[in-house]
């Protein structure tokens, strides 16, 4: 285990997957959200397939023992990647990024209620807290017509949450999954199984794109591809409970990058609502932290 390279890893897919998302945002003015799942999923194969080759595992890294449930986490991921990139064109870059934390806080809650995995009030009341942080972010969107809230923007709200919901329940299936399947089939099916179910939106909007919105997109693939990579590899590296809380990275990211690229401010009661969920989520991670060395010291004291 190399600590520092794990963190380095994790901090590096965090900031490439937040440049992405500035990236697809730059394009949703021109190119519809199913669009830009293909060009995000396609371009990610050849990555991952020259990933693979190089660790000497594409003889044996995409085999499957289970291709349905590919498929069902497929149509998942699909659903929550072309949801969450409907929401990233509607709404400020930092507030799309905020509301994208309820993932995790319901991953928890559909863990409990799909996996029977234990969740006790530690873990329910933080969720309660994380999600009363989205309600926070959420409310300036939920009154159409007040102030200067427009439909484009709550629809965007609800795209994203409905992104996150989605995301959660692809991460039920990956837990469910890995118990068989190897790490880079799981990610290698699902690119391959988005960029199929994307055409299905090809009636709906598809464009002609010109070079330089298509240099972005393929960009996107690429991106996707080496982050997730990236991501895969930090927790080979080191303790998910040490790399998980730089997740939020992506928050100061997003900040930047709203202020300088698409000169999108944020809003106090944004900002104490992403304040509430981070530390809920941070706080639900050291908790399992801490229950983690617990039980090693039981595990490894004699009887």
């Amino acid at each position: 285990m190399s600590p520092l390279t794990g963190i380095a890893l994790k901090l590096g897919s965090v900031m490439i997957f937040t440049v992405m998302g500035a990236v697809l945002k730059a394009t949703a003015a021109t190119v519809p959200a199913g669009e830009q799942v293909f060009f995000r999923s396609l371009f990610a194969i050849p990555v991952i397939l020259a990933w693979l080759a190089w660790r000497g595992e594409l003889a044996t890294g995409l085999k499957t023992r289970d291709p349905m449930a590919h498929a069902y986490r497929g149509i998942v991921g699909s659903i929550a990647m072309g949801t969450s990139f409907a929401g990233l064109g509607l709404l400020p870059f930092p507030e799309a990024t905020a509301l994208g934390y309820a993932m995790p806080l319901l991953t928890v809650i559909f863990a409990g209620m799909f996996l029977a995995e234990p969740v006790r009030g530690f873990r329910l009341s933080m969720v309660a807290i994380g999600l009363v942080g989205v309600l926070i972010v959420l409310s300036p969107r939920l009154s159409v017509g007040a102030g200067s809230v427009t439909m484009a923007e709550s629809l965007g709200a609800m795209l994203t949450l409905t992104g996150a919901a989605f995301g959660a329940l692809a991460q039920i299936f990956i837990s469910k999954m890995v118990a068989t399947e190897r790490t880079a089939a799981v990610v290698f099916w699902f690119s391959v199984t988005a960029t199929v179910l994307s055409l299905v939106t090809l009636p709906f909007g598809w464009v002609v794109p010109d070079a330089r919105t298509a240099a972005l997109l393929v960009s996107c693939g690429i991106m996707g591809g080496a982050a997730q990579i990236m991501l895969t590899s930090a927790y080979r590296y080191a303790d998910a409970s040490l790399v998980a809380p730089f997740d939020y990275a992506s928050m100061l990211m997003a900040l930047a990058i709203g202020w300088f690229v698409f000169g999108e401010g944020a809003s106090a009661r944004m900002l104490l609502g992403a304040a509430v969920i981070i530390a809920a989520g941070v706080a639900i991670i050291w908790r399992e932290r801490q229950l983690g060395i617990s039980r090693a010291r039981r595990a490894g004291t004699p009887r």
